[in-house]
């Protein structure tokens, strides 16, 4: 797994067996793997500016390599074989998503785009590579994403409490799981920016010593500047019904730019974009989920965890909630995506449908992703 963010390479070794909503799971080990130099320089010019299909295609096989050389290192680290390995799933990387449809000579269209060439993975790891999840999805009708919810549900679904899994990668996305749920009870969608804006504001006014605001260092040392969090707070999508999803598109370098703009002080700024990923999570939670159910628990993954300029806001909004890691439940909260994905694998090779509708917006069940079979 490689995120919005493009902080690394997340590997995950899973053990699955059963079938359905029976599927059982262990996470045999998990290891993040950097990317190689300028290897993330490069993932971010190609999604940050309008590039040629030729400089696509190139970054697709490069990373298709450097994450078939992840896999193998994570392997060796873990002292496991690549022999073992049985099925390979990758999400590859996100250069593009649009989920609402534009006109092209036209016709409204959809399109997502993830690149890292699954032929290069099955090279290495001898085992089938289920790729190019999201679109299936798409095709259907739907935004592609999120496609975590079903994973959530495997994972983290409980009789008798409600709970909300929060994912703050370079995006947040939820998944509200009512106590007893079916997965078409689920509510799932991407609340706006998790760490990418402030990632961006850390990585410019460090001149690149740093990527991100290493445990919020930065942010504490500032005050959110409360005019600029009401003008960002006005954006409509924040008031938009689920479904939804989002992106480096309308989050990215453009954006995070013109906040420099401002004038303001670099720990303000920072601490601006923290209390703005924090509030639109509330604002999501309050506006799409507390009418429908309680909320329990807020379990939360992904980088945005390690943040208290984040955190702590969430405590604070959610008084009544307990907020707590995917960790106490035995998957880090770093790898739980990757361990997400899989999941999505696993279901795809036995051609069973894996996105969830109400989530995505799809027409109906899909099976995700392609299968690029092993190498003899």
């Amino acid at each position: 797994m490689s995120g919005t963010s493009v902080d690394g390479i997340d590997v995950a070794l899973v053990e699955i067996n059963g079938e359905g909503l029976s599927i059982a799971t262990e996470v045999v080990g998990f290891e993040a793997i950097e990317f190689p130099d300028g290897v993330r320089d490069e993932v971010l010019e190609v999604t940050s500016s309008e590039t040629s299909c030729g400089r696509i295609s190139q970054l697709n096989f490069l990373l298709g390599r450097v994450f078939a050389d992840a896999l193998a290192t994570a392997c060796e680290r873990l002292g496991v074989r690549t022999e073992r390995l049985e099925l390979v799933g990758s999400h590859g990387q996100t250069v593009y998503h649009q989920a609402e449809p534009s006109l092209v000579r036209g016709v409204p269209v959809s399109s997502t785009m993830q690149v890292g060439e699954p032929a290069c993975i099955a090279r290495v790891a001898g085992a089938p590579v289920v790729s190019n999840f999201r679109a299936a999805d798409v095709g259907a009708g739907g935004h592609g994403a999120p496609l975590v919810p079903f994973a959530d549900y495997i994972l983290f679904r409980d009789a008798d409490v409600n709970r909300v899994m929060l994912n703050i990668g370079g995006i947040a996305n939820l998944t509200a799981i009512p106590a007893g749920a079916e997965p078409d009870q689920l509510i799932a969608f991407d609340t706006g920016p998790g760490n990418m804006v402030s990632d961006y504001l850390v990585e410019t006014l460090t001149s690149g010593a740093e990527h991100f605001d290493r445990g919020g260092r930065m942010a504490a040392q500032g005050e959110p500047d409360e005019g600029l969090l009401a003008e960002l707070l006005d954006d409509p999508y924040y008031r938009a019904p689920a479904p939804k999803s989002t992106g480096r598109e309308r989050y990215g370098a453009e954006f995070s730019a013109s906040l420099l703009k401002r004038g303001l002080p670099p720990e303000v700024l920072v601490a601006s974009a923290a209390q703005l990923t924090a509030q639109t999570i509330l604002l999501g939670i309050n506006r799409l989920v507390r009418p429908a159910m309680a909320v329990d628990e807020l379990i939360v993954s992904g980088g945005g965890w390690h943040n208290p300029a984040i955190i702590e806001p969430l405590r604070d909004g959610l008084p009544h909630t307990r907020v707590r890691s995917t960790h106490d439940f035995g998957i880090g909260s770093d790898a739980k995506e990757a361990v997400a994905f899989a999941i999505l694998a696993y279901e795809t090779f036995h051609h069973r449908p894996a996105n969830v509708p109400p989530a995505t917006g799809a027409d109906g069940p899909v099976v995700l992703g392609s299968i690029t079979p092993a190498y003899a």
